[in-house]
């Protein structure tokens, strides 16, 4: 592993762990070169996932990508960093296990919404509003009352 600060072509690794959420392994290494210590992750990667954009575009599948997309709905939100991490996991591992090579945006756009709408309904309203491309108040309006309808129908059901 090269060194972030000085570039060094090796790192000796001090300490290993799994993470948190046990989907993942934590490195703490340190450059011989400029003494300076940083962190690495390691993760099983089951397949290469190509996402399908629209106009056929491909493009391969980033989990950071979708890590920064959930940050920023959930910007100044209760949400914990880990939290997104678990969750960006969970999606990822859905992708996998799905045995598809490629996969429609679209259909993880919607992952991340049914995510979303359980961790913090104004993320959730955040990202649609990108995903669904409100132009216009009224479309905030008419997204709203179909949660409302739905939740409605929950409650009644209940």
């Amino acid at each position: 592993m090269h060194c972030p600060f000085c570039g060094h072509e090796d790192s000796q690794v001090k300490d290993s762990r799994p993470a948190e959420d046990g989907s993942s392994i934590r490195r703490r290494r340190a450059c011989p070169e400029c003494a300076a210590r940083f962190t690495t992750f390691e993760r099983v990667q089951l397949r290469e996932i190509t996402v399908l954009k629209a106009g056929d575009k491909r493009q391969p599948f980033d989990r950071d990508k979708l890590i920064r997309s959930m940050q920023v709905a959930l910007r100044k939100r209760p949400v914990a960093l880990e939290q997104i991490e678990k969750t960006a996991n969970a999606i990822v591992r859905q992708l996998e296990s799905a045995g598809e090579a490629e996969m429609p945006s679209e259909q993880i756009g919607a992952l991340v919404m049914q995510a979303l709408a359980r961790m913090d309904m104004v993320g959730y309203i955040r990202y649609a509003s990108v995903y669904h491309d409100f132009s216009k108040p009224e479309d905030f309006d008419v997204f709203l009352r179909e949660i409302q309808d739905l939740s409605h129908g929950r409650q009644a059901a209940a």
